[in-house]
């Protein structure tokens, strides 16, 4: 299994990944943990049951690695060589233990490096569904992808 080559991803090339994740409270007090935030809306039910969410909320820094990370098999594995940055993050609506999440990514933009000749890059949208088919994330990302090998 492999991503796809700089030249296989042509703009406007769109993809639904078969792979979908539900999230757990594991999956977001260890993220959450981990990543040092210690905001109680992911932590503390009470305090979040008293918020207008009326229960935790899933961390959108975790929602957005995993709508990147659902991407990954199908378009990255191992034909990225780095991820350049984010040009755009939005979160439409709140991500919640249980909610089972998809994703979709389209290529918005891909050139070859001026300065890389075997490689260029590639903007991609994600957007990142809830069960109920709200948008959750949406997020457009820059990547240096290498281009297909010469044999």
């Amino acid at each position: 299994m492999r991503g796809r080559w700089l030249d296989e991803l042509p703009v406007g090339y769109r993809i639904r990944h078969a792979i979908a994740r539900t999230v757990t409270e594991s999956d977001n007090v260890m993220f959450t943990c981990l990543s040092m935030n210690p905001q109680p809306l992911h932590l503390d039910e009470e305090f979040a049951s008293n918020s207008e969410f009326g229960q935790r909320l899933v961390n959108s820094l975790f929602t957005l690695a995993l709508v990147v990370g659902l991407s990954v098999a199908d378009l990255t594995l191992g034909t990225t060589v780095a991820n350049l940055g984010f040009t755009k993050i939005d979160f439409p609506h709140p991500v919640f233990h249980g909610d089972t999440i998809r994703a979709e990514s389209e290529v918005l933009a891909s050139r070859p490096s001026s300065s890389r000749p075997s490689q260029g890059i590639v903007t991609f949208r994600h957007v990142g569904y809830n069960q109920r088919g709200e948008e959750v994330v949406v997020a457009d990302r820059k990547a240096l992808m290498r281009a297909t090998p010469e044999s």
